[in-house]
């Protein structure tokens, strides 16, 4: 029997589902696995020196920088195992990853072929090709059984100030948009899968066993397919009547769905997430997101008008960003009364360039950009004004320095720097004072 690794180095703060959900295949398959979180995990040389695969999960772009040097060590360590890298930015990276010496390269839709590749190498056959990029699958309900408990996670922080143990599950995965900045889109290419409710109720149902009263669901939008959402968090609230959740979904789809809200928040939502990006029309346009700066502030209004919490996420440093329009961002979340809602990381992310990223067709992006930093797993670009760079070097440090701080507070001071390095002068206007704002603690977000 071949003795199976499975590797996760970042997943946002979550007991690992990808791998979680391998593991439940392989034990099917008769394979013996033991999963490592390197978050809440030491790696030991004697589980390296045991296993016949060891295969990484690599679901984005901090987890996949951090399993580069432990991809080098456990080929220190056991040069005679199979190398196996899987999840969306497998992939995105399988030429980077062939050179380390990962022999073998599976999509984000992994499971079976995982379990093929496992069965191969034990039998001692050659390693099976993979059936296809997006195969359809008949998911199971993920093993838990030997991760780290749920109380070493991140937990939800809700309205009433009581922290609850968070889980985490997916009730589809991809994606059918085709934003140009998203890294799901060289992969799925506007497709989507969905997991049946059974096995996304029967993986809640564990979760809530070991003591979760909040589920983060991480579709990449909840909404792609709105009837098996709805079906989804009315069985959970039946059963679950005391679980909170949290989702995430497109501006457009809270305004093409807002009838559903109002089910949202009967069946337990606590937030829902939507990738706002930006308030400046022309860099909406030039990301494909679908939605303009007036649909924010309708998506905001129809939140609100359904008692569901809107969290926004931005990627607020661009090539088209100004001093001006960051400002500009700043002053809208102020005005959306939104400050809260905002975790401080995203007032500091700079745009992400992998390999395949759809904006590096784009004309300024090409002008912008240099050679392909394997270390970073980027096309680093550069501003044309040195100030905006600079800006954001000193927000990411600021932010970082804060981490444990309220968020007010930390608005605060970055609406004082960014308006100080504008050469503007413009007081915070202070909101209406609103209900607690329910969060996840993790405070990492790529």
């Amino acid at each position: 029997m071949i003795r199976a690794l499975l590797i996760g180095t970042y997943e946002m703060g979550r007991q690992p589902f990808g791998l979680a959900s391998p593991a439940a295949w392989l034990r099917d398959a008769g394979v013996d696995v033991t999963c490592v979180d390197l978050t809440r995990d030491r790696l030991s040389n004697d589980a390296v020196s045991r296993a016949g695969l060891v295969a990484w999960y690599l679901p984005m772009h901090t987890a996949t920088r951090l399993a580069l040097p432990i991809i080098q060590r456990v080929r220190e360590v056991n040069p005679d195992a199979h190398l196996c890298g899987y999840g969306l930015y497998a992939p995105l990276n399988a030429s980077l990853l062939a050179e380390l010496g990962v022999a073998s390269v599976l999509g984000p839709e992994f499971e079976a072929d995982l379990a093929d590749l496992a069965v191969a190498l034990g039998e001692g056959r050659p390693p099976p090709a993979a059936a296809a990029p997006l195969p359809r699958l008949t998911f199971k309900v993920p093993d838990r059984g030997t991760l780290p408990p749920l109380a070493l996670y991140a937990t939800l922080s809700d309205a009433a100030g009581a922290s609850r143990l968070a889980g985490y599950t997916e009730a589809s995965r991809g994606c059918k948009h085709t934003c140009r900045h998203c890294p799901i889109v060289p992969v799925y290419e506007g497709r989507f899968r969905v997991v049946a409710p059974d096995v996304v109720l029967a993986d809640i149902r564990a979760q809530v066993e070991a003591g979760a009263r909040h589920i983060t669901f991480g579709d990449p939008d909840f909404f792609n397919g709105p009837a098996h959402a709805v079906e989804v968090v009315r069985r959970v609230a039946e059963a679950f009547p005391n679980v909170s959740y949290d989702v995430t979904t497109k501006v457009e789809h809270l305004l093409d769905h807002a009838d559903l809200l109002p089910t949202l928040r009967e069946t337990g939502c606590a937030f829902v997430t939507s990738a706002v990006e930006s308030f400046d029309d022309r860099v909406l346009r030039i990301l494909d997101k679908g939605h303009t700066r007036a649909d924010v502030a309708r998506a905001v209004e129809a939140c609100r008008a359904a008692g569901v919490m809107l969290t926004p996420t931005f990627v607020p440093f661009t090539p088209w960003t100004s001093l001006d329009t960051y400002c500009r961002m700043l002053e809208e979340v102020a005005a959306l009364d939104l400050i809260d809602h905002v975790a401080p990381i995203q007032l500091a992310i700079r745009l992400l360039l992998p390999e395949r990223s759809g904006l590096l067709s784009d004309a300024e992006i090409a002008s912008a950009v240099g050679p392909f930093q394997a270390d970073g797993l980027i096309y680093p670009w550069r501003h044309p004004d040195a100030r905006v760079d600079a800006l954001q070097v000193e927000l990411m440090a600021l932010v970082g320095r804060r981490v444990a701080a309220p968020r007010r507070e930390v608005f605060e001071a970055v609406w004082v720097l960014a308006h100080e390095r504008a050469g503007v002068s413009r007081p915070l206007p202070v909101p209406a004072a609103r209900a607690a704002i329910p969060y996840l603690n993790e405070p990492w977000y790529c």
